[in-house]
């Protein structure tokens, strides 16, 4: 069963001094949070709060979690698991198989 179809009562939890919740050690501990640091995005939705557990990705990353890179990533798993690519045991190999790759597209081009 995936998480977005789970659906389960916890218990009932009280707002406590400075509008502190605890999230309980099973609730923890099913969602794989840390008991301390993990960030969430607070979301109101028909009357009710729901707290969604966030990765903070540095600014530095971002680009690799965009969808377009996510979606040649996805690509590349495909050629691999279908046997689309090649594996060299060197350097020296990997660059003399793109000289060579390079040295046919020029002769197609000037076909």
């Amino acid at each position: 069963m995936s998480m977005t179809q789970f659906r389960k009562s916890f218990g009932i939890v009280q707002m406590k001094r400075r509008s502190t919740i605890t999230i309980g050690k099973e609730i923890r501990k099913l969602l794989h949070l840390a008991d301390e640091g993990d960030v969430f995005e607070v979301i109101v939705e028909d009357g009710r709060i729901i707290l969604e557990p966030k990765k903070l990705v540095p600014a530095d990353q971002a680009w690799y979690w965009t969808e377009e890179w996510q979606a040649a990533e996805r690509e590349a798993r495909e050629d691999i698991k279908a046997g689309r690519g090649k594996r060299f045991d060197t350097v020296k190999d990997l660059m003399q198989d793109l000289m060579e790759a390079d040295d046919a597209d020029d002769k197609d081009w000037h076909q």
